[in-house]
């Protein structure tokens, strides 16, 4: 397959204001891609555009639970954007709270932000990509889209989701111009644990203690994580790995499909215990 050429091309990012997405952006700019950024924050897609003055970049202020709203915005990014060949969903957030401390509605909000914005904007964007003679699509899943821990139920069910909606898309555009690829990323340090949400039936304290804990897990630079995932969509691999923690739980998942929690918990204990303060 022949390599995917991003410089003059444009490549469209979600959740393009913050973490792996902005940084994702500010190395397609210094590879020379045309850029059209997708975020919900105003203030810091306005700060990104002004910080990549020398790119050719339009941003998007869009809320992708809107359907309406995702399909209006891919119209007038192809209307900018005559030659867009890639696509990174990197938009998302993160839930904490087991599921007697979870609303439907809790539960219901974080989906709609993970997969059916995914489902979305992947769907609004998909006959401008494949008017290009060539053509990737990469989404962000997540490690938690192999493995599935306590105290994430939302989160986990929103990834698998977008796991499985990448595998089936990938084999539906199975000789066209389009490939579809999926990136399961772990122990990046972008603040989406942090800065996310968690059952209102939760004390704030314990939340902000849970986050602490797996946050302290996270190890890998936000920069390298870009750098994996331009790779990967260069190269528009079915599936990538972003981060030590993700290749062996890939790899644990793989041994042990049903045994795999009891190794995992330990290291876990404090990030998914959501209910007691540690004194």
């Amino acid at each position: 397959m022949r390599l995917l050429e991003l410089a003059g091309r444009t490549t469209v990012i979600t959740g393009a204001a913050h973490g792996m997405g902005a940084e994702i952006a500010r190395l397609l700019a210094h590879e020379g891609a045309h850029l059209a950024l997708i975020d919900h924050d105003a203030e810091a897609l306005s700060s990104l555009a002004a910080e990549l003055d020398d790119t050719v970049v339009t941003t998007h202020l869009v809320d992708l639970r809107d359907d309406d709203a995702v399909f209006a915005a891919s119209a007038s990014i192809s209307a900018a954007h005559p030659h867009i060949n890639a696509l990174i969903t990197c938009a998302g957030s993160s839930m904490l709270g087991d599921i007697e401390q979870l609303t439907m509605e809790e539960m219901r909000w974080l989906v709609d932000v993970n997969l059916w914005g995914t489902v979305s904007i992947t769907k609004a964007l998909l006959p401008a990509l494949k008017r290009a003679p060539d053509a990737h699509i990469t989404h962000l899943a997540s490690v938690y889209a192999l493995a599935a821990p306590a105290g994430r139920i939302p989160y986990s069910m929103s990834k698998f989701a977008v796991r499985g909606f990448s595998e089936a898309l990938r084999h539906e555009l199975q000789g066209s111009s389009v490939t579809v690829g999926a990136v399961y990323p772990a122990g990046v340090r972008t603040g989406i644990i942090l800065h996310g949400r968690y059952a209102a039936a939760i004390d704030p304290a314990v939340a902000a203690r849970a986050a602490g804990a797996q946050a302290a897990m996270y190890h890998t630079d936000p920069i390298d994580a870009a750098a994996r995932i331009v790779t990967a969509t260069r190269r528009r691999r079915a599936r990538t790995m972003v981060g030590r923690q993700a290749r062996l739980i890939d790899l644990l998942t793989r041994a042990s499909p049903t045994g795999y929690w009891r190794v995992m918990r330990g290291p876990l204990r404090e990030a998914i215990d959501t209910t007691t303060p540690m004194g």
